[in-house]
């Protein structure tokens, strides 16, 4: 899916439904609800927790129950327009605050300044690929809430430079090999909850990978024998029968 454009998904009849019943994207803290759920697998390896609605009026209605982090939102909804969304949004002293991508076939500039003129933050053409759209979002959301696009993160005194890929437990540095890491910052950024093998191919490895369960099992093994040092907690349980968490 990495690279594939939301105008070919669109057309693409197994997805279609999707699209149809999902038009935009929430983040709530580290929470996001999308409408593109193609992209929901790659998003949720970043950490973000994704969900749909159906329809202008709906997605509405979810924005002022969650109020979320972030908004994408599809230009073409259902029953409400996301350019009425973003409006309502925009006068709301509780909502206005919320930052909104606003999603578009329409490439005109007319179209753009538009969109941003209703209050819309940021403003992306259809096609695009995820890359360009996961920068976007991350972007936004250092601008508008650093807390929750964190360049580095740390649980106790295990800490990751997500820009560098270096790994730190107390003051020293911890030397991990890809999948290790990719591990490792999967369990920082939802610790102490419990994955299964199943839960953490899904979630590292992705759905197109063709990996055994018991694979998992290796690689936690090395990643405990990375970050625990001598007279330290060790941080990676084991729940029997259910799998796996970082406490």
């Amino acid at each position: 899916m990495y690279g594939q454009h939301i105008k070919d998904v669109v057309y693409n009849k197994d997805f279609t439904v999707d699209f149809v019943t999902a038009k935009f994207l929430l983040l709530t803290e580290l929470n996001i609800k999308s409408s593109y759920k193609p992209y929901n697998g790659h998003l949720e390896k970043e950490g973000y927790k994704v969900s749909s609605s159906e329809n202008g009026e709906e997605a509405l209605k979810e924005i002022k129950e969650s109020a979320p982090d972030l908004v994408l939102l599809d230009w073409m909804l259902p029953d409400l327009s996301g350019i009425e969304i973003c409006k309502q949004l925009k006068k709301s002293a509780q909502y206005k605050s919320i930052p909104i991508i606003m999603l578009t076939a329409k490439g005109e500039e007319e179209d753009k300044v538009r969109g941003l003129n209703v209050g819309a933050d940021d403003y992306v053409t259809k096609p695009f690929s995820y890359p360009e759209l996961l920068a976007r979002i991350e972007a936004l959301l250092r601008r508008s809430k650093p807390s929750v696009a964190q360049d580095v993160i740390s649980f106790e005194d295990l800490k990751i430079d997500r820009i560098t890929r270096r790994v730190y437990r107390g003051k020293k540095e911890i030397s991990l090999g890809p999948t290790e890491y990719n591990l490792l910052d999967f369990f920082i950024k939802n610790p102490k909850r419990v994955y299964s093998r199943e839960q953490l191919l899904e979630n590292v490895w992705g759905n197109d990978v063709n990996v055994e369960s018991r694979t998992v099992d290796v690689h936690i093994r090395r990643l405990r024998q990375a970050i625990n040092i001598a007279g330290s907690k060790e941080l990676i349980r084991t729940v029997r029968s259910a799998g796996y968490s970082l406490d």
